[in-house]
C-alpha cells in the first residue's frame, strides 16, 4: 500500500494545526488581550468567556491532531534517520516541548483548580507558550532543512576557505 497520500495529508494537517494554534495564541497575546484591556471589567470578563468556550474546542482538537499526526510522521521518518543521534535528540526535545505547550494551553482554557495559578498569570504563561512554540517551530525548520541538505549532499555547515 502506498502511504504517500497519507504522508502528505498528515504533514498538511500537522503544519496547518501549528499555524492555527500558534497564530491564534500570538493573536491573543499581542492583539486581543491589549485590546480587551480597554473594555470595562464586566465587558472584558464576558469577552473572555465567549472566546474561551470556542477557543477551548480548537485547543483540544488541535492537541489530538498534533498527537496523531506527530507520532505518525515521526514513526514514518524513523527509518530514514536510523543512527542519526542529532535528529532523534532534536525531535525528542520537540516532542517534550510540545507536551509543555499542551499543558499550558489546556490549563489556560481549562477549569482545573490545581492549574488556576496559570490562568491567574495568563499573560506570563501565554508568553511562555508562544516562546516554547517558536522554539518548536525553529527545531522543526532546522530538522527539515538539515534532512533535505543531507539528502542532496549539500553540507549543513559550510566552512569558508582561506
Amino acid at each position: 500500500m502506498d502511504l504517500f497520500l497519507v504522508d502528505v495529508v498528515s504533514r498538511i494537517l500537522h503544519v496547518s494545526t501549528a499555524i492555527a494554534l500558534v497564530g491564534g495564541s500570538m493573536f491573543t497575546l499581542f492583539v486581543l488581550i491589549p485590546s480587551a484591556e480597554q473594555l470595562t471589567a464586566p465587558e472584558h470578563e464576558k469577552l473572555r468567556e465567549l472566546i474561551g468556550g470556542k477557543w477551548k474546542k480548537w485547543i483540544h482538537a488541535g492537541i489530538a491532531i498534533f498527537l496523531v499526526t506527530g507520532f505518525y510522521n515521526y514513526f514514518r521518518a524513523m527509518p530514514l534517520h536510523k543512527g542519526d543521534g542529532l535528529y532523534h535528540a532534536l525531535v525528542g526535545t520537540k516532542i517534550l516541548l510540545g507536551l509543555v505547550v499542551f499543558l499550558i494551553a489546556s490549563a489556560l482554557v481549562g477549569r482545573s483548580k490545581g492549574l488556576a495559578f496559570i490562568r491567574d498569570s495568563r499573560i506570563l504563561w501565554l508568553r511562555i507558550l508562544v516562546l516554547v512554540a517558536l522554539v518548536i517551530v525553529s527545531i522543526s525548520g532546522f530538522v527539515k532543512v538539515r534532512a533535505s541538505s543531507m539528502k542532496s549532499g549539500t553540507p549543513v555547515v559550510r566552512e569558508e576557505s582561506n
